[in-house]
């Protein structure tokens, strides 16, 4: 395992891709479950197609599997329980030799559970399977989508944002904030211009270090590479940030499925300690202060990139500002369609804190709201 080779092989994992790999497992798990339990579905299939070896090391130097080992081993645990269903498994690398470590640490095939290993362009391997979705309507899918850089071939992953299953998109951020204000090579420019569909690398100069520049322009586009169908498509972004509160990646969800959309969000909520991302904020969930030019009602800090509970809590207060008996289910429809808050799991804190920092009146079915502002 020490030797220079096995280091190409076996790659670093540090915090922040722990917390990806646990989100990832745990998500998985429940969408299989929920999946298997609609008799529509006769399967899933699950698609990494830039998988690497599956095999880390976290800081410590201890060995640490990644994605595709705990992912297979939680999908074993589900046709083993409906066994009169398909699970099916692409794993896809183009190093041979990380397709071949991962090949040791991975289940054996049953009847109903099939693994396939393949070593080419992740890409051109999407580009083989989407074409074959509309034959297999029956079985769902979920592409995980993790380049190793900031390239993302959307012709690749057009089919899939085309019909009924999951993408999940590792939105390199921390490359093009880095990158793009200085790129001079025209292979790299190409790659910049691909990923953000842009004619001329000059249109994303002014993006500069504006995160949310590059995270609206991806919005963008994964809207318009669902097509012309009527269906409603929901889609959920989490930030990864390093121990140095770095911003490294966004996690992109893609559905069009809201139960799919409302689980993903809340198993990252869970993943991340009852807030939004990995981000550091140093003591400041859940900081108070006073509103002063109110009436005595608490304004809540809400940093955009680590959202906690009284983060909610605020967003539910001045949106019904003022209103009476607003119904509990009306609530919780407004959390279900952000792309970042949940209401699952977390409903009672929620009407605790809109109860004692802002003087709702909180019944069993309704909640009627004070007129003080957050």
């Amino acid at each position: 395992m020490d030797s220079s080779n096995n280091s190409k092989i076996i790659s670093d994992a540090h915090p922040h891709t722990i917390k990806k790999f646990e989100l990832i497992e745990t998500y998985i798990k429940s969408w299989a479950q929920k999946l298997m339990l609609n008799d529509s579905c006769s399967g899933i299939i699950f698609i990494d197609c830039m998988c690497n070896s599956g095999v880390y090391r976290d800081d410590d130097g201890k060995e640490v599997h990644g994605t595709p080992i705990r992912v297979a081993n939680a999908l074993l645990d589900v046709a083993r329980t409906y066994t009169d269903k398909q699970v099916h498994l692409f794993f896809n690398d183009y190093d041979t030799k990380k397709i071949e470590e991962l090949k040791k640490h991975l289940p054996q095939e049953e009847r109903n559970y099939k693994i396939v290993t393949t070593t080419r362009d992740g890409n051109e391997l999407l580009k083989w399977i989407g074409p074959q979705l509309n034959q297999n309507s029956h079985m769902h899918f979920f592409l995980l989508y993790d380049p190793y850089d900031a390239s993302i071939d959307w012709n690749a992953l057009m089919p899939f944002f085309r019909n009924w299953g999951e993408v999940l998109i590792n939105h390199m951020i921390s490359d093009s904030l880095r990158a793009i204000p200085q790129v001079k090579k025209e292979d790299k420019k190409k790659k910049y211009t691909g990923t953000y569909q842009v004619e001329d690398i000059s249109e994303l100069v002014p993006y500069g270090s504006d995160k949310a520049a590059y995270e609206k322009r991806l919005l963008e586009i994964i809207e318009k590479m669902k097509g012309a169908s009527s269906r409603i498509y929901y889609v959920a972004a989490f930030p990864f940030f390093n121990t140095r509160n770095a911003l490294v990646y966004d996690l992109v969800h893609c559905t069009s499925h809201e139960k799919g959309f409302k689980l993903f969000k809340s198993t990252a909520w869970k993943t991340f300690g009852d807030k939004s991302s990995t981000k550091n904020r140093h003591g400041m969930e859940g900081q108070l202060v006073l509103d002063f030019t109110g009436a005595g009602i608490v304004k809540t800090n809400v940093d955009e990139y680590c959202y906690d509970l009284n983060s909610m809590a605020l967003y539910i207060q001045e949106h019904f500002l003022g209103q009476k008996d607003v119904p509990l289910d009306e609530i919780w429809k407004l959390l279900d369609k952000h792309p970042v808050f949940p209401s699952d799991g977390y409903r009672n804190q929620i009407k605790a804190i809109l109860r004692d920092d802002y003087h709702a009146l909180v019944k069993q079915k309704t909640i009627s709201f004070s007129e003080g502002r957050g």
